[in-house]
């Protein structure tokens, strides 16, 4: 029987849980889970397997799920076996230059959004604002207001009842409307439910580094139509990020380098709304989260962290969970037929993780320290050794994928039924249901309330690792409760030991260079991208913002987001014992934002040296200090 905490039962009925008419659950955490194994086995049928195999797989599927060791996407817990909705969670669409593209892309979208899925748009290919427009001898209201109507769209609707739509918009660098872009999100409420990201090329950030110019390309035509400085957009984009959060960045050439299909389908320009899948127009993909927390069996010292964790019991899981995501493929209700020829051409699933900060938190390493990347990198790269050998095992049983033809596989005649395994997503809600530490990020708090504001709920947390401890080695008490509680920090109190302090590092005690530094160890074995909110205090100067997304850049991720505590009136998660009226946690839309904390720097001295085209151009210290070659600049977060 599964068992969950009561605040993860409170989440699945409010989010999992089929229910009647009268909007009562009328199932529990075992029939879910069931449900979903029986439904994503059947497609084994289309390869062979005898009823009696279909059910053993059926069994393999719950007994994971079960344990809370893997939990697949939102769309798939609440729509598998129900004859209704999307069981994927990422998709891009297309959107063409002309009226007849952007209505369908606004109807492709809502039928999308309607089950439960998130879509992305690039906005790179629509002619722009005032350019001519032949048929009607009119003129062109430019991307930003295609924006906006795809934004009125998704307003209208509510995925499965459940949530609110949520979308990510892309342009290009080059566009000629690059400045208002990135400028379209300024006023706060304005395209709210957008993400947007400036798409950059490795000569743009070059430029940047070099202070020269760039060419502004009108995509109608391909002509170069004007030119801007790179340094004066770069800065404009790092100062809407220090305002509030908005543009994020993505690095197209480092996306594109796991392109395996550009031959046949061109290049990838769009993400899904949180940034982790980037997608050829009008594919899909389904995602499923490993619980790493689950496969701790022993706390060794830190430097035979190895043995502390169960790499054969793991490694079954990744065997089980490819399988899974492949026949979710085949188990799928696709919104549009576009999209099912596509996702079956291509066949990507994103294996992820969650539960790395407990995982850490277990073996008594400290997220902020080059052992925690260590073990991070490590970690994801025997996932996804074996989630590849897993796929090359799925193409010898049922074929490679559709368009490994034409792919740079075949030159190789690599054999993966997938065309991409790994990736990272944010885990929101899905790591409320497993009771463990979201994606990749590091624990928000060690004792925190949420309330859900569509139903008046608070949950209480309080990370089951810290009080095992602070029982066990005697420093707990109710008067540091509350003072966690209340947004308080253990690193100044005296009766907290040192060890503790050094381990349960928070995710407002982390630099944000060791948050990036983070992201890029797990992105060197993720053939997709990463979920990760880079954290800021509100003290944080635009200089700190500029340095985190030239180490992205530098450090080879395929994205950056950042986030300065305060910037917005409206903040998704805060560590405080009472939510103001307004701040509270709507945890229907939480899968699609990360926790937008207060993040001081670390005062601890660690230094990296990133090489780059440039030479290497960025020394940072952990302890709080960057440096630019290139250009000079210098910034020291420790007063």
């Amino acid at each position: 029987m599964v068992t969950l905490t009561s605040q993860a039962q409170i989440v699945a009925e409010k989010r999992y849980f089929q229910k009647n008419d009268a909007g009562t659950p009328i199932e529990d955490a075992d029939e879910l889970f069931r449900r979903v194994a029986n439904a994503v086995a059947v497609p084994e049928r289309n390869y062979g397997k005898l009823d009696v195999e279909i059910k053993m797989v059926s069994n393999e599927f719950f007994q994971m799920m079960s344990a809370l060791d893997f939990i697949p996407n939102s769309p798939t817990l609440m729509n598998a076996g129900t004859n209704q909705g999307t069981l994927s969670a990422c998709f891009v669409l297309p959107l063409e230059d002309s009226m007849e593209g952007i209505m369908k892309a606004a109807t492709d979208s809502a039928m999308v959004q309607k089950f439960g899925g998130g879509t992305g748009f690039a906005l790179s290919k629509l002619r722009p604002k005032g350019d001519r427009i032949k048929t009607t001898h009119g003129i062109s209201c430019g991307p930003i207001e295609v924006l906006k109507t795809l934004s009125r769209v998704s307003s209208m609707i509510t995925q499965g009842g459940k949530r609110d739509g949520a979308n990510m918009a892309v342009m290009d660098v080059h566009h000629p409307d690059i400045l208002e872009f990135i400028d379209c999100k300024k006023v706060e409420g304005e395209i709210h439910n957008f993400n947007i990201s400036v798409g950059v090329s490795d000569n743009f950030m070059k430029s940047v580094v070099s202070g020269t110019h760039f060419p502004l390309i009108n995509p109608r035509t391909n002509a170069i139509v004007g030119e801007l400085d790179a340094r004066d957009v770069f800065n404009k984009i790092i100062n809407g990020a220090w305002r509030n959060g908005e543009p994020g960045m993505v690095f197209l050439d480092t996306i594109n380098k796991d392109n395996h299909v550009s031959e046949q389908f061109g290049d990838m320009i769009a993400t899904n709304p949180c940034g982790e899948q980037p997608l050829l127009p009008n594919e899909s993909c389904n995602l499923g989260s490993i619980n790493l927390a689950n496969f701790v069996e022993t706390k060794p010292d830190s430097a035979n962290w190895k043995t502390g964790v169960n790499w054969n019991r793991l490694g079954a899981v990744v065997r089980s969970s490819t399988r899974f995501l492949d026949n979710v493929i085949d188990a799928n209700e696709y919104a549009t037929h576009d999209i099912e020829i596509m996702t079956k051409s291509t066949r990507k699933i994103g294996l992820g993780i969650m539960g790395f900060a407990d995982l850490l938190t277990q073996l008594r390493i400290g997220y902020h320290t080059k052992l925690g990347r260590e073990v991070g990198g490590e970690i994801m790269g025997f996932i996804k050794d074996v989630a590849d050998s897993e796929s090359k095992t799925l193409s010898d049983e049922r074929g490679v994928f559709p368009a490994w033809g034409k792919s740079d596989y075949a030159s190789s005649e690599t054999q993966f039924r997938n065309a991409c395994r790994i990736t990272v997503a944010p885990t929101g809600t899905i790591s409320m249901l497993a009771d463990t530490s979201s994606g990749v990020e590091p624990l928000f708090a060690l004792a925190w309330r949420k309330t859900n504001i569509l139903e008046g709920e608070t949950l209480h947390y309080i990370n089951k690792y810290f009080e095992k401890d602070a029982k066990k080695h005697e420093f707990y008490s109710e008067e540091l409760m509350e003072h966690i509680y209340e947004g308080g920090s253990i690193q100044g109190r005296p009766d907290v030991p040192q060890w503790v302090k050094d381990v349960y590092v928070t995710s407002d005690e982390i630099s944000s260079e060791a948050h990036v530094l983070m992201q890029s160890a797990f992105q060197k074995s993720c053939d997709s991208g990463i979920s990760k909110t880079i954290n800021f205090p509100n003290s944080a100067t635009i200089e700190d913002v500029y340095a985190a997304y030239m180490i992205a850049w530098q450090s080879k991720c395929k994205g950056i987001t950042v986030y300065r505590s305060g910037s917005r009136v409206k903040e998704v998660l805060v560590k405080v014992e009472t939510p103001k009226s307004g701040d509270a946690l709507d945890i229907t839309t939480y899968d699609y934002l990360e926790n937008l904390v207060d993040a001081p720097f670390l005062t601890k001295g660690e230094s990296t040296q990133l090489d780059t085209c440039c030479g290497s151009p960025f020394i940072v210290e952990e302890g709080g200090c960057s440096s630019c070659k290139a250009c000079g600049w210098s910034k020291c977060h420790v007063s």
